[in-house]
């Protein structure tokens, strides 16, 4: 077969930017779409089959933790700034997540975790739970049962309005009986942490006769078995879901950062009950996680959470999964 001749001359390549000036004289700028900017985001919410359930993920805003030098400890600052640039992260601001998982069974629809709720304690993009479960089409009043991971602010939050009312009024509420007596508890919560302990007391104590507290190994809904993680909070739980043959590891707060508690995963969280004691469980759970090839839900990584982690030298790495746009 002969080949094909891209060679133009001259006259071919001036005769052709006088036919490109003509065209652009026929279309002067008058006639151009001139579309206004739309100025909104896409619908906060992610929708993927997961066995014989249907999972959506819900997002109550992003969470603009601050200075990852003043929360995330143990590192030198040429350390973290490394990291952080090696992975195209900023240096002066930590920007987390919230992805609230609902899981639809068929025979229930079970969230885990509420947000922040009416607080603003981190500034004004949280407390979208609400809006997104709305634009995801579902009913606050159809959710069954309210999993929570433990009774932080962006965990319990969005249990309750604020005239009193429940955001979930037809939920039973399932959490560790540690984390509800530490954070109700006037006595047991350090005086910096006051904002926490009015959070737990307005979200939790109302619902007191809805509470049930479950126990570390336990399956406690049908599919959902809790699995004890402590030192962020006394009684922080991640959970190990199964439907038809499949699982998924919803892990809360075990690791707040897909790159400072990962890379080196004995590094410190300012916000840990017993920062020791939260990098050794961090370290067992994510072995585990790793070892078993478990997909993880992930509160705090970017959106939507979904991923796997895998063993990297003495740490971790966690790979997104790609979304999917097909049910």
């Amino acid at each position: 077969m002969k080949g094909l001749d891209f060679s133009l001359s001259r006259r071919q390549l001036i005769g052709g930017a006088a036919a490109g000036g003509a065209l652009a004289l026929m279309h002067p700028a008058s006639l151009l779409a001139k579309a206004p900017m739309i100025g909104q985001p896409a619908p906060y919410y992610y929708r993927f089959k997961f066995g014989d359930a249907e999972a959506t993920v819900v997002s109550d805003g992003t969470l603009p933790l601050g200075n990852p030098h003043t929360n995330f400890l143990g590192l030198t600052p040429e350390e973290m700034d490394q990291q952080l640039t090696d992975h195209f992260l900023p240096l002066t601001d930590a920007v987390l997540e919230q992805n609230a998982l609902i899981l639809n069974t068929g025979d229930r629809l079970i969230l885990f975790d509420t947000g922040m709720g009416s607080l603003k304690l981190f500034g004004p993009s949280t407390g979208k739970l609400l809006n997104s479960m709305k634009q995801a089409g579902i009913d606050p009043k159809d959710i069954d049962a309210v999993v929570l991971s433990h009774a932080h602010v962006d965990h319990c939050g969005g249990c309750m309005a604020d005239d009193g009312t429940r955001h979930f009024p037809n939920a039973q509420y399932y959490i560790s009986q540690a984390d509800f007596d530490f954070w109700t508890d006037d006595t047991k919560v350090p005086k910096d942490f006051t904002v926490f302990l009015e959070t737990a007391k307005k979200n939790l104590l109302p619902n007191r006769d809805r509470l049930v507290f479950f126990k570390d190994g336990e399956e406690f809904l049908p599919g959902i078995q809790a699995i004890s993680a402590p030192g962020h909070t006394v009684g922080h739980t991640i959970f190990m879901i199964s439907s038809g043959g499949k699982q998924m590891c919803y892990i809360g707060d075990l690791t707040h950062h897909p790159v400072l508690l990962m890379k080196k995963p004995l590094t410190e969280f300012a916000y840990d009950t017993d920062p020791k004691q939260a990098a050794q469980t961090r370290v067992k759970m994510l072995t585990m996680l790793a070892e078993n090839r478990i997909p993880v839900l992930a509160y705090h990584f970017a959106w939507p959470g979904v991923g796997h982690v895998a063993k990297d030298g003495d740490g971790f790495r966690y790979f997104p999964e790609p979304m999917k746009m097909e049910m």
